[in-house]
């Protein structure tokens, strides 16, 4: 069985990774390079694909800063010291529009080409930030319209997308990871790293993190 792996090189999509690899499919990772402030987590992919076993690891390659209008894509701030409240206001400005259908659409057409069954995302509804392209409804219907405008899929290679942390908390993101023998040591989930690539400590990518080693008990060999 084949599988198309998202993978940041954060926590979550290497535990995605680890899951999948224990589901029993062979991984086709899949990281992009769309001109993110922190493309450092592209290292940190490339090192997780190679040491979890991945059968082969590609970077897609696309500008969203022609679009910007995300403080990962152009010259906005990333906020910084938020609690939890305030993460939850609104759609936060670390928001990439759109980001999560132009990479499913991807792993979509990588996917068809591979003749592969399914597709793994490390989306997550709890401690996700306030992402729109997080939400199960979203997912479901990413996976309808797939189904509906690929060759394979009209063929009858039906496609699912797994979602395994979608109703997760980050300690349990955590807890599952530790399981899975994840190497934590090797990701990276800082949106504002500084130029060696330090994390800030304060974004919201940093804080969920934190609490959620916290939570789950663990000491996060990256910090």
């Amino acid at each position: 069985m084949k599988a198309v792996c998202l993978l940041s090189g954060g926590l979550d999509s290497a535990t995605c990774l680890a899951w999948a690899r224990r589901q029993g499919f062979d991984v086709y990772a899949l990281s992009f390079d769309y001109g993110q402030r922190h493309r450092i987590e592209l290292d940190a992919a490339t090192r997780l694909a190679e040491a979890m076993g991945a059968a082969t690891h590609r970077v897609a390659k696309i500008d969203l800063r022609v679009f910007g209008h995300s403080a990962l894509t152009d010259d906005i701030a990333v906020p910084k010291g938020r609690n939890e409240a305030a993460m939850s206001v609104d759609i936060p400005i670390t928001y990439v529009p759109a980001r999560n259908t132009i990479f499913l659409s991807f792993a979509l057409a990588w996917a068809e080409v591979l003749e592969a069954g399914a597709i793994v995302i490390g989306v997550n509804a709890l401690d996700y930030s306030g992402y729109p392209d997080c939400r199960p409804e979203f997912i479901e219907a990413f996976q309808k319209m797939a189904n509906l405008a690929t060759k394979t899929g009209v063929e009858g290679l039906a496609l699912r997308i797994h979602t395994p942390l979608i109703h997760l908390s980050k300690a349990d993101i955590v807890r599952l990871g530790t399981e899975l023998g994840v190497p934590f040591g090797l990701t990276h989930s800082c949106y504002d790293p500084d130029a060696t690539g330090r994390p800030c400590g304060q974004c919201d990518s940093c804080l969920l993190r934190a609490k959620g080693f916290a939570e789950a008990g663990v000491i996060d060999p990256a910090a």
